[in-house]
């Protein structure tokens, strides 16, 4: 039986060691690959049940969340609340995210962001971003894992179910790229040349 986050992360394979560059430009010896927990059903189901307890007497109307994986957890969350579970894609007009094909909320509707690991926030702002731009009140953000240096202040309640300490070094002090270790830029199996 599973029963912690990290469990799940470690036996669904998304738990990585190793050489990562992420996407702030820092490296890490270890890297959440998100999309290899949403793969499985049940862990899907129980950390989106996670959320969506923490969350149950917010009023969330409907749960919105990035593209992908984003997309999977929005659903599950919103299933397990009883509402609708809307996705933001990226704006190809500029930078932000914006909700199309036909996806709508309207003035004052109550909206629980999720998101599957928070790093820097980038995307969780920007859903937030699109909520308010359509007049929607955002009453909360659940993300799987929290792996900020500091939880960070959205200026709505927050939850993670897991928050994990990583370590993260600058390039010019990057310990693994000193021993020669292969930097692997996540989503990608080839070393970063």
């Amino acid at each position: 039986m599973v029963d912690s986050v990290e469990q799940m992360f470690e036996k669904s394979g998304a738990l990585l060691k190793g050489h990562f560059l992420l996407a702030s430009g820092l490296h890490s010896p270890v890297y959440w690959e998100k999309s290899l927990v949403v793969q499985y059903p049940e862990y899907t189901e129980k950390l989106c049940r996670m959320i969506a307890e923490h969350f149950r007497k917010s009023g969330a109307q409907v749960v919105a969340g990035p593209t992908t994986p984003g997309i999977i957890l929005a659903y599950e969350t919103a299933r397990q609340l009883g509402v609708r579970g809307i996705f933001a894609e990226r704006d190809e007009s500029g930078p932000g995210r914006v909700f199309r094909r036909g996806f709508k909320i309207e003035p004052n509707e109550k909206v629980l962001v999720v998101d599957d690991v928070m790093t820097t926030g980038g995307s969780v702002r920007q859903v937030i971003d699109a909520v308010k731009k359509l007049g929607g009140i955002v009453v909360g953000v659940g993300v799987l894992v929290d792996r900020t240096a500091k939880s960070p202040d959205l200026g709505v309640p927050f939850y993670a179910c897991h928050r994990a300490d990583v370590i993260t070094y600058p390039p010019e002090q990057c310990p693994l790229c000193a021993k020669k270790i292969p930097l692997v830029k996540p989503g990608s199996s080839q070393p970063k040349t």
